[in-house]
């Protein structure tokens, strides 16, 4: 019984992450190819702009930020974290080429 319990709470929190996952602001941002956005922690930025009265993020960022930044702004700071190797690089103009194989 505890079992089925455990398994049906795992179940329902990866649910739950995907969904918030969806909308996102650091997916949002880098999705958007805007040609001038910022990529260095964007997802936080979005966040943060949206939750200050922010008037054109469109603009800005080249995404909308979600419905409650609030709540994503933890889940954004850190997937921006993550990601902070690769947006630097990015920012950089450093050209990543990844092979992998035999």
């Amino acid at each position: 019984m505890w079992r089925a319990a455990r398994r049906d709470a795992g179940r329902g929190l990866l649910l739950l992450a995907a969904l918030a996952l969806t909308g996102c602001a650091t997916f949002r941002t880098l999705n958007a190819a805007k040609p001038d956005a910022p990529l260095v922690y964007s997802g936080t930025r979005l966040d943060w702009y949206a939750m200050h009265g922010g008037c054109c993020p469109l603009d800005r960022f080249g995404a909308e930020p979600p419905r409650y930044p609030a709540l994503d702004l933890p889940a954004s700071a850190l997937l921006d974290t993550l990601f902070l190797p690769f947006t630097l690089a990015a920012e950089l103009g450093v050209a990543l080429s990844v092979s992998g194989g035999l």
